[in-house]
């Protein structure tokens, strides 16, 4: 059953922005939706939840619209209005068929000012938001920008008489907290109806609020681009008032707008897995590609250009105007594989590897065997393999911190020594909530790894990151640690300083990355192009017979075989279907409120981040959550394990190779 009226919301001209089909796939039960259905989760994750109710903070007028119906929205903020002077949180506003709610309205006469609050950061003495040289919007600012845009628009519209100004409210880096405590004033409890909300558990002071960790920053002068110039504009010339129009009432209508397929499609929500479709779920995806393309389903199980390794996008555009969309139709030509003169392939020839193996079917992994093994005998045992998760705050935990300063708060060890034998020799993980645990998970990585000069291993750069980013905050803090500068040097022994550094650095036993030995020396077609753990890792266990075996076995965690630290006589190889099960999915739920779909999704799988969207969403919790003490032992008892496992991946990828070059 649809929304009865449908107006075009400012969610669902974002959607339409990205892509003017997916209107009509919105909402309706009948095609699943693979974006995760709890954005208060998301916000939980990634920091930003309690930027909303901050930043209602420093407008101690304002009254909430919080009712949640339309027309009931409608009526109350209309009655709102009528004060010559009134400031509105959630202000309900219709034009047409436009129908927006406004984080914050603040009426003063005929002067209006709309604020739009985001979660997303800003520094406030260096950020711009548009192009040198009068070169348009930056493209990581524009689906901000036409958010408030599209609600200045309806604002605009509905009162044409009014002075409209916008405005973003967002955490402006450059700035830092003023009090301590802050960060604890804003907890998560959930209402009558089951809906989890923000509540101001204690007092928020002038003292809280001065100097402002939120700016608000004036965008009319780009507001003004996206209207008037091509940054604002569709593929068929409309501008944005005309497109924003013809969204409208193609929504109004439940019209589907033809599809374009390209690029974008490699990100689109509204797929269906075999399982829905044997239900009687529809896939739009395949409806689009199926009535632009002609294709049958037996076309969806070829690989296709969007699934190439960092092919470019604008090389990929390029092969849709000419037809050429699976990957089997790609020649040597469409790919530069230049040697780039470092150890193993380059990009490159990465990406031609990858459209080989497919257009071939051949589904066997490749290995550089020379280059592998020349890195492997630089490694002096015992190898140390380290995983870190870590979070953001947007409102910092101290006085004296910026907006989104990097958390560490946990880490995983595994070692293997020169004789084979593995073992899970330490972790940390700190959760109290409001504690900033930086410096404490310093220590304890410090003396893991301070007893021996083995290798020490990383998968991507996110640990890397991590450390750069702890040895700054240490540098700058005006009241350190007495054991800072140990810290300091520390950091710089097993890290590399990032390329802006002040102070340059490589450590002797600087973190070796297994995900750049696995896009410069192994390709396994079952990660279909991904370097993720998360990819990498069922792909190895089921082409290595040496892992299927050893893992086969409960000798993890048990008395005479792998020393583990949060399971007993565990048996990670489990065959379904003749496949090995992927082993993130033997682990036990990180939430029991939480859908299975919507934590694969924010755990993620980017080859370039760190795949902890599932972690940093069980640090959320269980630093702003009201919950009972069951309920936070078990879910950091889960965190235990899945860090655990991250680390015994690492371990895992590291023998499968041993015992390849052996062969």
């Amino acid at each position: 059953m649809h929304d009865n009226p449908r107006y075009l919301t400012k969610s669902r001209f974002q959607l339409a922005a990205d892509c003017p089909t997916k209107l009509f796939y919105t909402g309706k039960p009948e095609y699943p939706d693979k974006k995760v259905e709890d954005t208060f989760l998301m916000a939980l994750a990634y920091g930003g939840f309690q930027v909303g109710e901050l930043a209602k903070q420093y407008f101690p007028d304002g009254v909430s619209g919080d009712a949640l119906a339309y027309e009931q929205a409608l009526a109350q903020t209309e009655s709102l209005m009528r004060a010559e002077q009134v400031t509105i949180f959630e202000a309900a506003i219709k034009f047409e068929n436009f129908f927006v709610r406004i984080d914050v309205l603040v009426k003063n006469g005929n002067d209006f000012e709309l604020i739009e609050v985001k979660s997303k950061s800003y520094d406030g003495f260096e950020e711009r938001f548009t192009k040198s040289r009068g070169g348009g919007i930056l493209s990581k600012w524009k689906p901000y920008l036409y958010d408030v845009a599209f609600q200045k628009y309806v604002l605009q519209s509905a009162f044409p008489a009014a002075n409209v100004s916008a405005f973003l409210m967002m955490a402006d880096k450059s700035s830092t907290c003023p009090t301590d405590g802050l960060n604890q004033k804003f907890r998560v409890t959930k209402d009558a109806n089951g809906r989890k909300r923000t509540v101001v558990v204690s007092p928020v002071t002038s003292s809280d609020l001065t100097p402002p960790i939120l700016g608000k920053v004036n965008v009319d002068a780009e507001c003004d681009v996206i209207y008037s110039t091509a940054d604002g504009a569709d593929d068929e010339g409309r501008s944005f008032a005309e497109r924003a129009h013809f969204y409208s009432e193609s929504y109004a209508r439940d019209e589907r707008i033809a599809p374009l397929p390209g690029t974008i499609c490699k990100g689109c929500e509204f797929r269906a897995t075999p399982e829905e479709r044997g239900e009687g779920k529809k896939d739009g995806f395949r409806e689009c590609w199926m009535e632009k393309m002609g294709w049958s389903d037996a076309d969806f199980d070829e690989p296709t250009i969007l699934d190439v390794w960092k092919y470019p996008s604008t090389r990929k555009e390029q092969l849709f105007l000419e037809g050429r969309i699976k990957m089997r139709e790609l020649t040597e030509l469409d790919i530069t594989q230049n040697d780039d003169g470092k150890p193993g392939i380059s990009q490159g020839m990465r990406q031609w590897l990858q459209v080989q193996k497919a257009r071939d079917n051949d589904r066997t992994p490749w290995l550089d065997r020379e280059g592998l093994a020349a890195e492997m005998s630089k490694w002096a045992f015992p190898l140390h393999f380290i995983d870190f998760e870590t979070s953001m705050a947007a409102i910092p935990f101290n006085r004296g911190r910026r907006p989104y300063e990097g958390i560490a708060f946990q880490f995983s060890h595994h070692v293997v020594h020169a004789d084979g034998l593995v073992e899970h020799a330490g972790e940390f993980l700190n959760v109290e909530p409001g504690k900033f645990p930086n410096y404490d998970f310093v220590r304890a990585l410090r003396s893991e790894l301070e007893w021996d000069t083995g290798s020490i291993f990383r998968f991507a750069d996110h640990e890397n990151s991590y450390l750069n980013m702890v040895y700054a905050q240490l540098a700058a803090d005006p009241q350190p640690p007495s054991d800072a500068d140990a810290l300091r040097e520390f950091i710089r022994t097993i890290s590399k300083s990032k390329k802006d550094h002040a102070e340059p650095w490589e450590g002797e036993r600087n973190m070796i990355d297994i995900c750049r030995l696995v896009m410069r020396h192994y390709y396994d077609p079952a990660t279909n192009g991904s370097n993720s753990i998360k990819k990498v890792l069922p792909a190895i266990l089921n082409s290595s017979e040496y892992l299927q075996k050893k893992y086969s076995q409960p000798i993890y965690g048990s008395v005479d075989g792998i020393p583990s630290k949060n399971f007993v006589d565990w048996t990670w190889i489990q065959i379904e279907d003749g496949m090995v099960r992927d082993p993130y999915q033997l682990l036990p739920k990180m939430f029991d409120d939480v859908s299975d779909r919507d934590l694969e999704l924010l755990s993620g799988d980017d080859d370039e981040l760190n795949d902890g969207g599932a972690a940093m969403t069980a640090y959320g919790r269980l630093q702003f959550e009201d919950m009972s003490d069951y309920e936070r032992d078990a879910i950091s008892a889960a965190l235990l394990k899945y860090c655990e496992l991250d680390t015994l991946a690492m371990v895992m990828i590291y023998e499968a190779w041993r015992e390849m070059l052996k062969q």
